[in-house]
């Protein structure tokens, strides 16, 4: 019932996800990426932080609040804003598909930082991952889209720091709820954020537009996106271990890719199949583990 309820959370996290990196590339278009990624954490904070004094759920250790500032840095500043930008410069499907590396790079993070065991088989499914995003960015030549190329690389950039966000959330949510750390990581997030939106105002004004479309599509990515599926991310980690919840993350270029093509009218080229298969069997292995092995059960925790 645990692996259930977990496979529920991380599959809806996920598949949220997806749906963000087809509106984050249109609102991109009006946004420019830091005021945008800033403005997302706000609304993510306010709507946590309501929840969380209902919840009575915001009370951390002092001595824990620098390791949750480094996911805060990590995972939101770092591996949401690198997204943001590789997206603005590649695009949606490439970019779902791209950050799909990261179930292979979670379970290395996990053998250094949560000690869970690494075989043979996970060690080949980080090359397989590597070579499929090498396949899907492409090497450049005299053609090359130098701000898409780039932006592929930037997305890699994203998908390490997220395997790094993960892994580190993990360890948090055995001591505290999954709301507690989503909230702190958030403010942390906020504070982060705030000098690269500083200079990129400076250097780049943007102009707000007030289309209606726009202003719901950055509604969707502060609530749903963040604060919704960053805390059913989180929780989910709560009832799977870590490499195994990292399967879930999958959907996350399966949606992306899907409305990416119906809504965007984005190509999807031979490369595209080949390096998101070489990914699949990457995060099969990576999550695969011997039938005699005994299956870990995490008790659940506070809400």
């Amino acid at each position: 019932m645990n692996f259930f309820k977990g496979a529920v959370y991380l599959s809806l996290a996920a598949s949220i996800w997806g749906m963000t990196y087809v509106v984050s590339k249109v609102v991109l278009d009006h946004i420019s990426p830091w005021l945008l990624l800033e403005m997302r954490f706000l609304l993510a904070l306010i709507a946590l932080g309501i929840i969380c004094i209902i919840k009575k759920s915001w009370k951390i250790d002092k001595k824990d609040l620098l390791t949750i500032a480094l996911i805060g840095l990590v995972g939101y500043s770092g591996s949401i804003g690198l997204q943001f930008i590789g997206t603005k410069l590649s695009g949606a499907a490439m970019g779902s598909l791209i950050t799909s590396a990261s179930p292979a790079l979670i379970s290395f993070f996990a053998f250094l930082i949560l000690k869970e065991k690494i075989n043979n088989r996970k060690i080949i499914s980080l090359v397989l991952a590597t070579i499929g995003v090498i396949v899907v960015i492409g090497i450049p030549t005299g053609n090359t889209d130098y701000g898409a190329y780039y932006g592929n690389i930037i997305l890699f950039g994203a998908a390490i720091t997220w395997a790094l966000y993960t892994v580190l959330s993990k360890a948090q949510t055995k001591k505290y709820s999954s709301l507690t750390v989503t909230t702190w990581a958030t403010v942390f997030g906020v504070i982060f954020t705030i000098p690269f939106t500083v200079v990129e105002q400076i250097q780049n004004p943007s102009s707000l537009s007030l289309n209606f479309w726009i202003w719901m599509g950055v509604i969707f990515l502060g609530t749903i996106s963040t604060a919704g599926a960053f805390y059913l991310w989180n929780k989910g980690f709560e009832f799977i271990d870590t490499s195994t919840g990292s399967l879930f993350f999958f959907f996350q270029p399966l949606i992306g890719t899907v409305f990416g093509f119906f809504l965007l009218n984005e190509s999807i080229k031979t490369s595209f199949y080949v390096g998101s298969l070489l990914i699949i069997l990457a995060v099969y292995l990576s999550i695969k583990e011997p039938k005699n092995l005994s299956t870990i059960n995490y008790s659940s925790k506070k809400a």
